[in-house]
């Protein structure tokens, strides 16, 4: 068996566990309630008014439902996979898999397919969703098989992908940069040669095939795609064998290369070493450390590898392209999605995701990397405080990402010397953007603080943001779609409101609860939904207070009590661990 005893052991105690089927049952819950947010606003408070308005909302929410899908198998297939590979190096515990009888698949198969397990059944689960708006109209069944068929060969891409990389290198935070950014410099690299050679060109159409939101587009929407007179056809053999490919490429890189790079080079250089100063005591330059040791170690070491700067280097070339492309882009760009944002303005919002997302991964991973290597223990015998361990780490995940952070204020301010925003905008915009930036550290400290086992951190931590980003993304959506007045937008999005709130709470208040922080999951999707319905009606100073408002709230009411109880939540995080 390819898999062998680990997806055995998976599918054993999986079910086991209460959250297995609660996060089956929130997903399809998930589903039916963006279902009834978008019939609410597209279609109003009244029942649909005949076949053609059916046919058309049933289309609208299948593609809506069709991309988010494709985005959770890419992202959480990465995200499953690497935090489960990564937490066995953490643990130095994948040493001792190397030497059992397994055979170099059995140990690849097995972490992959336990890490896509969830994905899996998240993707079985939301088969009946999907044939329930085929009762709709406008959706053939071909298209629905179609694009679970796309979404699951995605899924195994991303995560074939991810664990290539989990086997490869050792730090955690290296792992998640790497694997996110391959996957989307793969897109925009993809993008980028279909434009030059063109999707009608031999070449161009097969290139366009390792795009999945590409093939997706032929799916859900064929007839922007169909070339010939006649029946429309909706095919993705060539997206899905692409995606199947990648993966089994991958896969076969994983194997061969199991044992080159594990175990990890210093673990005989940490032998070759102990026998070296067995016989002598070395002496030389020892270097200074600084009154906050913890700051120090964060900036002045290597604490996250020594190539962490070519992953810096990757996202600056990213960055530098989208640079040139917002310098050569016409000077009055032509509106996308409905009029939402310009070309440039998507390449800023590119770079924003991608730089956040990392920024979570940084924070998260700074403080499980420390469990995992039982050096956390170590702080409740030293005279750190809290506040000095907290304030440190934070520092360090700002100072370690500062390229990161300010890339995207480059590009925006390209876009202003090019007249497409004035400086008043540009200032509402990055104070928006600096905001955003300490919430997605201070949520990822604060899962990494809560959750003892450093698998669910990472996936809490990164599933918090990714989760906020694409109902941000929907909220844009439905609101330009719906084009009504406030109150009935408000109206609209109530319960999907409500339900962000409640899965906010929850995440945020899962070990240390407090009033503050239930406040903040209360007020901060409905302040979300005010900002975007404020910039959609040109309001932009208002969209920014309300941000800046509300998410800085969140972000001290996670802050306050970590610098307060910090040394009480690592014994409670080894306790439950142990």
């Amino acid at each position: 068996m390819y898999s062998g005893p680990l997806l055995r052991r998976e599918l054993l105690t999986q079910p086991r566990s209460l959250r297995h089927f609660l996060i089956r049952c929130g997903y399809v819950l998930a589903l039916f309630v963006l279902i009834y947010t978008a019939d609410k606003a597209v279609v109003g408070f009244q029942s649909l008014a005949g076949p053609g308005v059916s046919a058309r909302f049933g289309l609208i929410v299948f593609q809506l439902l069709a991309v988010l899908q494709l985005t959770l198998s890419l992202f959480f297939g990465l995200v499953f996979v690497v935090g489960r590979i990564a937490q066995e190096k953490d643990r130095q515990t994948l040493i001792l898999l190397l030497m059992t009888d397994m055979k170099d698949r059995e140990l690849v198969g097995g972490k992959l397919s336990s890490g896509l397990l969830t994905v899996l059944v998240l993707l079985t689960a939301s088969v009946p969703v999907f044939f329930m708006l085929k009762l709709l109209g406008g959706v053939t069944t071909a298209q629905i098989l179609w694009t679970l068929a796309l979404s699951t060969a995605a899924g195994i891409a991303a995560g074939s992908w991810g664990a290539f990389v989990a086997f490869w290198r050792d730090k955690t935070f290296q792992t998640l940069a790497i694997g996110l950014l391959g996957i989307v410099g793969l897109i925009a690299v993809v993008e980028l040669l279909v434009a030059i050679l063109g999707a009608n060109t031999a070449i161009g159409s097969v290139v366009a095939y390792l795009d999945p939101y590409r093939s997706l587009m032929t799916i859900i929407s064929p007839m922007a795609f169909q070339t010939t007179a006649g029946p429309v056809q909706i095919n993705a053999t060539g997206g899905v064998v692409a995606m199947l490919l990648i993966a089994a490429g991958f896969q076969l890189g994983t194997v061969k290369g199991l044992r080159l790079w594990n175990p990890p080079r210093s673990v005989y250089q940490f032998v070759q070493k102990a026998k070296a100063e067995d016989a002598e005591v070395r002496t030389g330059k020892v270097r200074e450390v600084w009154d906050s040791p913890v700051i120090w170690r964060e900036v002045r070491t290597r604490a996250y590898g020594r190539k962490i700067i070519f992953i810096k280097a990757v996202y600056l070339v990213m960055a530098l392209f989208g640079a040139a492309y917002v310098m050569t882009s016409p000077a009055d760009p032509v509106p996308l999605l409905g009029g939402l944002i310009t070309a440039p303005g998507l390449v800023f919002l590119g770079l924003t995701l991608v730089s956040l997302i990392l920024i979570n991964a940084q924070a998260v991973t700074s403080l499980t990397s420390e469990r995992d290597g039982r050096t956390l223990e170590l702080l409740l015998v030293t005279e750190i405080t809290s506040k000095e361990f907290v304030l440190g780490k934070l520092g360090g995940v700002i100072y370690n990402t500062k390229e990161l952070l300010l890339a995207p204020i480059v590009i925006l301010g390209l876009v202003g010397l090019r007249g497409q925003i004035d400086a008043t905008n540009f200032v509402f915009v990055t104070l928006g953007y600096l905001s955003l930036a300490a919430f997605t550290a201070m949520v990822g400290f604060h899962a990494a603080l809560s959750h003892a086992n450093s698998r669910t951190s990472i996936g809490t931590s990164l599933g918090t943001v990714f989760f906020l980003f694409v109902g941000i993304f929907i909220f844009m959506l439905l609101l330009v779609e719906a084009r009504s007045s406030f109150a009935l937008q408000f109206q609209s999005f109530l319960v999907f409101i409500v339900a962000g709130s409640i899965l906010l709470g929850a995440s945020l208040n899962y070990q240390n609860p407090s009033g503050a922080l239930w406040l903040a999951s209360s007020i901060l999707p409905f302040f979300t939904f005010y900002a975007i319905a404020s910039y959609l009606l040109g309001r932009p100073a208002e969209s920014t207070l309300a941000v800046i408002g509300s998410y800085a709230f969140a972000t001290i009411a996670m802050l306050i009590p970590a610098m307060s109880e910090f040394i009480v939540a690592v014994a409670r995080s080894v306790e439950r661990r142990d």
